[in-house]
């Protein structure tokens, strides 16, 4: 019998129960006719439990007969009242309840719970996220399990339906379809539902039909239960932060403890079931039992290594044009190649996403895959189970921001994250662009650098010939988990990126770590920082609070709002506004408007300040001079001069007419963020400053006294910032950041397109480079190779200056080699089922919830 069939009967035994005690009042108050009713309503009550019994048990069932004496006493009783006879009300009464208690004991111990268990598929290429939970449904004597896979359409740009998709045919054949049309939802009120899309009708490129929504689903059953359709090796996208499923399901199905954060605290934590992946008892499974490869597989397999290239939405969306240039880069370094086989899989909404939100580049991408199959380049995979490709593969390359990496990592298969904005070999230089970021030239790092790779350099003279210094975190090889280290009295003070801590080191080291509180498990936590000898500030981009530390208590006290204030949503891409120093404060500018934060550096009280200007639409970056700021637009051309004290405010835009701002994504005119820094031209006539750009393309001199601006001719050869490529950046070459040179003529100038220092008379234009060197020795001794990366991706390779995809196919790869047990350790952490049996265990507490709530418990 099914639960919903036990929860009726139990309704009505609830209202015999009721019936019963308003009898022995009715008897009592000799109220004949009202006696006869709930007699015959009793009598009723019971036949209709024994019919739906029958009908679910078969006739003669012993519960039946326990119904049938219920009936006999009640008829009795009712010719007794109906005749006038006497009755003994306290034994009658007694004997009907004593029945009744053994109905119900009968109905709950000796009838059979019988579970239906729905599985609603949209995808085929997804099923592997609800298969071993359906599997152990499958196999429960006591449960009847239906995979309804169900339509989904594409969306128009507009957001309109286009095209319906129903892939019933593309399941296993293990796997038995029951037609979405044919199962009657309402009727049969199925005792669990799984599903697999949390999107319902918030989905940009596919929807399911909207009966399948979840709040619609919900409706019909006591359980939801969503299982992502996706795996992760440690990352966590923000659009899956809180999705219109988690709302209405009652359970969530996590891959383990650690991901629970990563989800909206609305979601009450009780919902979250960190029990693994299906996805993962999938491959673990078939990676033991390797499948057959298909006959037209087998030939191009045969005697090779196999590399499964994955190309992902995320990669794709991100940068469309980098992205295909990828591609032809990629196919180019297989071709000719008799030793490997290129395996290509690409996501199986991609074409459905480049029609709905990338139809310029439809033709090209088409293309690409049109020459692939043609020339034979490799095997063209669109099989709908990815598990049997993984476990027919031998090394995973692609996008690192995929569930794909997590499936390689689990089964302990090398992971190699490809560049998607590298299209070519690396020559001597490109190594520039891997240790040197662009922000090196914002801070002072001719004493301390940190690399990527969480290793601290030194540079002995301060003359940025740096040295190893120590490793900075033993267990991950990189991540970029720390911005920068400043050295303050005997201590040097390393200052967090990704990292949600801070360290302190003496004498190479780590003396203390002081944790910041808040749970977050975001990448890009901290964006920024400042310091004097009594505090180090460090300014949130993702972490929910600006950080304090005063160095002499080691004392950290936080901030909120910051965040929200200094980082916002300009034209669908997150900005960051400017922050200076301004006497004993820090000013913190709006990216959208013209507003600024004022902060007290020692009782952190905040005042917000504006500066009555309307041509200000967002602050990009400042710097002071004097009691004066300069104020570079986050939109539009007009650089500002402000006195926060007077209020006085002044206004240059008289730009010359070469000069353009170019968005470098798409190469097109676009006035956002045109300037970065200004710099005094000391020694000149007049009061005249030094302008440069960001996504301007010259140089500017400004005469304050006239307003006009004409170019200043940088004495060093700059070409436009690459979009791809090693050197990639969207900043031309840029004067310190921060304040205004008053005294001296000679500036640093950063070359972000080169990653070359420059030491240049403002006056003279004598220019002269300060060489950057890093040890050889010690940068061979301490390169990473495969290695556990971060906690969004716990062990891989990545494509950058020193290695190449080239010399991964070659077996070139330079650091450390890949190491199976290393990369199994790793990535148990991201599975809290490491034998396969996530399935089973979804479904057994499942089980066990609806009989706790049919026993009541």
């Amino acid at each position: 019998m099914r639960k919903y069939q036990k929860k009726q009967i139990q309704q009505i035994i609830d209202l015999l129960e009721q019936a019963q005690q308003q009898l022995l009042i009715a008897i009592e108050k000799g109220k004949k006719e009202e006696a006869l009713q709930l007699l015959a309503d009793c009598q009723d009550g019971a036949i209709a439990i024994g019919n739906m019994i029958e009908e679910s048990e078969g006739e003669g069932f012993l519960t039946v007969k326990i119904i049938e004496d219920y009936c006999e006493l009640i008829y009795q009783i009712h010719e007794k009242i109906a005749q006038e006879q006497n009755l003994d009300v306290k034994n009658e009464f007694h004997a009907i309840s004593q029945l009744l208690m053994e109905i119900t004991a009968s109905v709950m111990n000796d009838i059979p719970t019988r579970l239906e268990a729905v599985f609603l598929p949209y995808k085929a290429a997804m099923w592997d996220s609800l298969e071993s939970v359906w599997q152990a449904a499958n196999e429960d004597p006591d449960c009847d399990a239906y995979v309804i896979p169900i339509p989904y359409y594409d969306r128009n740009p507009d957001g309109s339906f286009r095209e319906m998709h129903y892939e019933a045919d593309l399941y296993p054949e293990d796997v038995p379809i029951t037609k979405y049309d044919e199962y009657d939802f309402g009727k049969r009120q199925p005792d669990m539902i799984f599903i697999h899309n949390p999107y319902d009708e918030h989905n940009y490129v596919t929807s399911v039909h909207p009966f399948f929504y979840s709040k619609n689903l919900k409706q019909f059953t006591d359980c939801l239960v969503y299982i992502p359709y996706f795996a992760t090796s440690g990352g966590f996208g923000e659009g899956q932060k809180l999705c219109s499923a988690y709302i209405y399901a009652d359970y969530i199905v996590v891959q383990s403890e650690k991901y629970i954060d990563f989800y909206d605290e609305q979601i009450p934590r009780e919902k979250f079931l960190p029990f693994g992946s299906p996805k993962f008892d999938s491959v673990i499974h078939k990676c033991q039992n390797p499948p057959t490869p298909p006959q037209d597989w087998q030939e191009m397999m045969a005697g090779k290594k196999v590399y499964f290239y994955n190309t992902s939405l995320s990669g794709m969306l991100a940068d469309t044009d980098a992205f295909l240039k990828k591609m032809r880069y990629v196919f180019d370094t297989f071709k000719g190649r008799n030793d490997v086989c290129l395996l290509w899989r690409p996501h199986p909404l991609m074409e459905s996403t480049f029609q709905s939100m990338r139809p310029e580049y439809m033709e090209q991408f088409q293309a690409l895959k049109d020459e692939f199959i043609r020339d034979r380049l490799g095997i063209y995979d669109t099989t709908p189970d990815i598990e049997n490709t993984i476990a027919l593969s031998d090394v995973y390359i692609g996008d690192e921001g995929t569930s794909v990496t997590s499936l390689f990592g689990v089964v302990g298969k090398p992971i190699f994250i490809l560049d998607n904005y590298i299209h070519s070999l690396p020559d001597e230089d490109s190594w520039r662009g891997q240790y040197l970021d662009t922000s090196f030239g914002v801070y002072d790092k001719s004493e301390f650098y940190v690399s990527n790779e969480g290793l601290l350099w030194y540079s002995p003279n301060k003359d940025y010939h740096y040295e190893y210094y120590m490793t900075l975190d033993e267990q991950y090889q990189g991540g970029a988990y720390y911005l920068h280290a400043v050295s303050i009295g005997a201590k040097i003070y390393v200052i967090p990126r990704n990292a949600r801590h801070l360290l302190i080191i003496q004498n190479k080291k780590i003396i203390k770590k002081i944790a910041f509180d808040y749970r977050f498990n975001q990448p890009n936590s901290f964006w920024h920082y400042w310091h004097n000898d009594q505090y180090i500030f460090i300014f949130p981009y993702n972490y929910p609070a600006m950080v304090r530390l005063d160095i002499r208590t080691e004392e950290i006290t936080y901030t909120m709002g910051i965040r929200d204030f200094n980082v916002r949503d300009v034209d669908g891409e997150k900005m960051v506004g400017g922050i200076v120093v301004y006497g004993h404060e820090i000013i913190i500018s709006s990216p959208t408007d013209n507003q600024f934060l004022f902060i007290d550096m020692d009782t952190l009280s905040v005042r917000l300040v504006n500066c009555n200007s309307q041509a200000i639409q967002g602050t990009a970056l400042m710097a002071v001079e004097g009691d004066d700021i300069w104020l570079m637009p986050m939109k539009g051309i007009s650089i500002a001069r402000w006195n926060p004290k007077t209020s006085k405010y002044m206004e240059y835009s008289r730009l010359p007419s070469e000069f353009q701002c170019i968005d470098w994504k798409t190469n097109q005119i676009k006035y956002n963020r045109p300037f970065t820094t200004v710099t005094n031209m000391v020694g000149m006539e007049g009061r005249k400053k030094i302008i440069s750009p960001w996504h301007g393309n010259i140089f500017l001199e400004l005469d304050e006294n006239s307003g006009e601006m004409k170019k200043w001719r940088i004495p060093v050869n700059v070409k436009q910032p690459e979009r791809s490529g090693y050197f990639r950046t969207d900043m031309m070459p840029f004067f310190g950041i921060h304040s205004v040179r008053s005294t001296d003529h000679r500036c640093r100038l950063w070359n972000t397109i080169n990653r070359r220092l420059y030491d240049i008379n403002t006056e003279t234009r004598e220019c002269k480079e300060l060489e950057i060197m890093f040890d050889q020795n010690d940068m061979m001794e301490h390169m990473v190779g495969f290695a556990q990366e971060s906690e969004w991706m716990q062990y891989c390779c990545n494509e950058n200056a020193f290695h190449s995809l080239q010399d991964l196919l070659d077996g070139q790869v330079k650091g450390a080699k890949f190491d199976k047990e290393k990369a199994l350790k790793a990535f148990r952490v991201v599975n809290a089922s490491i034998d396969g049996s996530c399935g089973k265990r979804v479904y057994c507490f499942i089980k066990f919830d609806n009989q706790e709530r049919i026993d009541g418990k």
